[in-house]
C-alpha cells in the first residue's frame, strides 16, 4: 500500500558489499518489505566496506551497476551508495535495517568499538534491526552472545532456509547458480 498524504513512508536500509548480489541478497530484501511493511529498500554500498580488504572486492561502481539493473522495475528497492562505513550512521534516518546473523555477530563483536560501552551507544543508534537467519552464526534467544544490547530491537526476519547457506564468497567460488540475475523482460 503507498503511503498517503498523512503517513510517512517506512524505509529500510539494507547495507553490503554486495560483491556480487546473490538469490539469498533479493530473498532478504523482498521478506523485509513485505514482513515489515517497508514501502522502500535502499540496497546501500559503502565507499569503505569494514571488515574487508577494498583490493578483493569488484570496484564500486561497477557493483553499483550490478544491483541497479537487478532492482530495475522492483518499486520498492532502490540503489544508494555511501561514504559512511558505521551501519550507525548508514542507518541514520532508516525505519529498519536489514542484515544477516552473520553481519549481526560482526555488529556485536567489540574488537570494533572502544569497548562494550562504545559498542552499545552505537548499536542504540540503530532503528530496528531486522535479522535473517544465516545458521551456524547464532540469532538472539539462541545464544546470550547473539542478545541485543539494551535499547536495541530486533526482529527475526523468516526466510526460506534454502537460502541460508547462499554467499556472495561461494558465487565467486564458482556457484553461478547462486547470483542475483535481473527479471527477464
Amino acid at each position: 500500500m503507498a503511503p498517503d498524504a498523512t503517513t510517512r513512508a517506512r524505509l529500510g536500509v539494507y547495507p553490503g558489499s554486495f560483491d556480487p548480489p546473490t538469490i539469498a541478497h533479493v530473498h532478504i530484501a523482498e521478506r523485509a518489505i513485505a514482513q515489515c511493511g517497508l514501502d522502500r529498500l535502499d540496497l546501500v554500498i559503502s565507499a569503505v566496506t569494514l571488515g574487508k580488504t577494498e583490493s578483493t572486492l569488484s570496484p564500486r561502481d561497477l557493483r553499483v551497476a550490478e544491483l541497479q539493473r537487478l532492482v530495475d522495475g522492483h518499486p520498492a528497492l532502490a540503489v544508494r551508495t555511501t561514504e559512511h562505513s558505521l551501519l550507525a550512521d548508514i542507518a541514520e534516518g532508516y525505519d529498519l535495517v536489514v542484515m544477516g546473523a552473520d553481519k549481526w555477530a560482526q555488529v556485536l563483536d567489540v574488537a570494533w568499538y572502544e569497548g562494550v560501552a562504545g559498542r552499545d551507544a552505537a548499536l542504540q543508534r540503530l532503528p530496528t534491526v531486522a535479522l535473517a537467519p544465516r545458521p551456524p552464526w547464532p540469532l538472539p534467544g539462541e545464544d546470550p552472545a547473539a542478545d541485543p544490547p539494551a535499547g536495541v530491537e530486533v526482529i527475526l526476519l523468516r526466510t526460506d532456509a534454502a537460502h541460508h547457506a547462499v554467499s556472495a564468497t561461494g558465487v565467486r567460488a564458482g556457484r553461478t547458480d547462486w547470483r542475483a540475475r535481473p527479471p527477464q523482460r
